[in-house]
């Protein structure tokens, strides 16, 4: 088996046919698919009992959250790469395709992944045409610095080998709900540089919550930046810096946020609490001004207009 695909399910009936039908159209067949049902109360499991495939294989669970069912979909996995999906998101065609020449050209790199496209929240919708562009291959040896110039995949675009994925334990911290996945990745750039296919082969729903960037001042309490941080000191030195960059970027977000929701004072605590890194970036310098001298209101209205930027291209994580 070349590709064990992981679907986390939890009330998504909705959007779930679509989302398989996207899986069984794939052109490369080789694979097996995970749907770990994690207590869906909507009639999500009828939906996948729908499809007449033996690829398909259905685990129902109580509910645990997304990271316990995406863990249970390791443990079941049997295939050689493991890839992940959620239950409204959507595969192109050729992405396994995609995947499989990667896997033959490249057999010495141990993480792959394709760009991606947000697609409207609608049920109904499905991607379809797309023009693909050029085929370009990018090797990511530096992933925080490489996610602050523009996010380059995410959950659903992202296969890792299947030997190196159990060396990873634990694997999706239980529990948390902001920035599990990218705890993940990045712990894996750590081991391995992450080949990158500067293709588009996935789809994510706008409207769905995901850890694609910072929303709200509360982002700076994530367990995974903590973690990150004390990595970070044990980390060559290149690594350990564009790791310090990204904490830091995080909060000169979260204080621009927090200049109106929790006042001035709120957010020049969340920039001076990164003053040591921060007075080597020029956005910290240019933030601490925006809190001190603009209008809490022009300061978020700045920041929501940057992350509607960053949803409808993806070329700018700050």
């Amino acid at each position: 088996m070349k590709f064990s695909i992981i679907i986390p399910v939890y009330n998504k009936q909705h959007f779930l046919e679509l989302t398989l039908q996207s899986v069984l159209a794939q052109k490369f067949t080789n694979y097996e698919v995970l749907i770990i049902d994690d207590g869906s109360t909507d009639d999500s499991v009828s939906v996948v009992r729908q499809f007449n495939d033996a690829r398909i294989k259905l685990i129902e669970q109580q509910n645990a959250g997304v990271s316990a069912a995406r863990n249970r979909g390791i443990k079941e996995a049997v295939a050689e790469w493991v890839c992940f999906l959620d239950a409204d998101d959507w595969y192109h065609p050729d992405y396994l395709s995609a995947l499989h020449a990667m896997s033959q050209e490249f057999p010495e790199r141990d993480v792959i992944a394709t760009r991606f496209l947000p697609m409207p929240d609608k049920a109904d919708w499905s991607p379809i045409p797309w023009i693909l562009g050029n085929r370009e291959y990018e090797l990511i040896e530096n992933l925080p610095a490489r996610w602050l110039k523009g996010i380059p995949f995410f959950t659903g675009s992202i296969a890792i080998r299947h030997n190196l994925l159990l060396s990873m334990q634990p694997w999706f911290p239980l529990g948390e709900n902001s920035g599990e996945d990218l705890d993940l990745w990045f712990r894996l750039a750590e081991e391995t540089p992450i080949l990158l296919l500067n293709q588009p082969l996935v789809a994510y729903r706008t409207a769905v919550a995901s850890a694609l960037s910072v929303t709200t001042h509360d982002g700076v309490n994530s367990p995974y930046l903590a973690r990150l941080a004390l990595r970070a000191q044990f980390l060559p030195a290149e690594l350990m810096n564009s790791s310090l960059d990204y904490i830091t970027h995080f909060y000169i977000t979260a204080a621009r946020m927090a200049a109106s929701s929790s006042g001035r004072i709120g957010a020049l605590k969340l920039l001076l609490d990164k003053w040591a890194h921060g007075i080597f970036i020029i956005r910290w310098w240019v933030s601490l001004f925006m809190v001190i001298f603009l209008p809490g209101k022009l300061i978020v209205n700045w920041q929501k207009w940057r992350k509607s930027r960053t949803h409808a291209n993806l070329d700018n994580f700050k």
